[in-house]
């Protein structure tokens, strides 16, 4: 067991020593459906320097296959969910399965509204989204608390997207936006210019600090996964559980 006083510093790949041995690292282990090359504005593409973020291959301790898929934008999957860009998303799902990759995520987190889908067409493990999380963390709060959610644009998570991962309506969820936040809302309206990432953190910071001061929030979840380089900060401030896209994959890695 390891056991630190900040587990952020711990070194994951002594964790993972044992599992690698046995698997064959040949063929990166998950594959990461992401959006259309060219089609993440210059706002987005900072975050994707960012240990943490989902497009960053140094956020993970193993390797990951990216494919950028055609017509995957923010409009076609988190504005207006397109039909069309998901049957490419399968496509290129299966082609990754037969390559031999174990499990297949998105770079998303708003792909929750095809979880269903993409997972009954493989026959490997799909999680589209780190929402996927929350029923699993409602079970270990007590009664009287609620995972607080924490949405790139909360007027676009909708029922459908909760419904589709498993979250019912008998699980306390309290869920916020990131709209409040300047440089954030940079990234929707005006996407080719540079964003304060700095100022962004704080904003994050101070929403989940927000949600506790209404809420008994047991823990949070980031469904955004541009966003989990907030999460050691998200702690400190909170003093509560943080889950997000690299909490999930880990998870998954350990598992296949």
């Amino acid at each position: 067991m390891l056991i630190t006083e900040d587990v952020d510093n711990v070194n994951i790949k002594e964790t993972f020593s044992m599992v690698e041995k046995n698997i064959s690292l040949d063929v990166p282990p998950i594959g990461v459906l992401c959006w259309e090359e060219g089609q993440v504005e210059r706002g987005l593409l900072q975050f994707e320097q960012l240990p943490g973020s989902s497009n960053c291959p140094e956020s993970f301790e193993f390797p990951v296959k990216y494919c950028r898929v055609k017509g995957a934008n923010v409009y076609t999957i988190l504005e207006s969910p397109c039909p069309n860009v998901l049957q490419t998303m399968i496509d290129e799902a299966l082609k990754m399965q037969k390559q031999g990759v174990r499990a297949i995520t998105t770079s998303c987190g708003f792909n929750a509204i095809f979880q269903k889908e993409l997972a009954d067409a493989l026959d490997i493990p799909v999680f589209t989204s780190s929402l996927l999380q929350v029923p699993l963390v409602n079970q270990m709060l007590n009664k009287n608390q609620a995972v607080g959610i924490i949405t790139a644009k909360k007027s676009a998570l909708t029922k459908i997207h909760m419904k589709s991962v498993g979250i019912t309506d008998d699980i306390s969820i309290h869920i916020e936006g990131l709209e409040a936040s300047d440089q954030w809302s940079k990234i929707f309206s005006s996407p080719d210019k540079e964003v304060n990432i700095a100022r962004i953190e704080n904003d994050v910071v101070e929403i989940a600090c927000s949600m506790m001061e209404r809420l008994d929030i047991g823990a949070f979840v980031l469904e955004c996964t541009d966003i989990p380089p907030f999460s050691k900060a998200i702690r400190k401030a909170t003093g509560r559980p943080v889950f997000d896209f690299g909490t999930l994959m880990k998870f998954v890695y350990l598992a296949i």
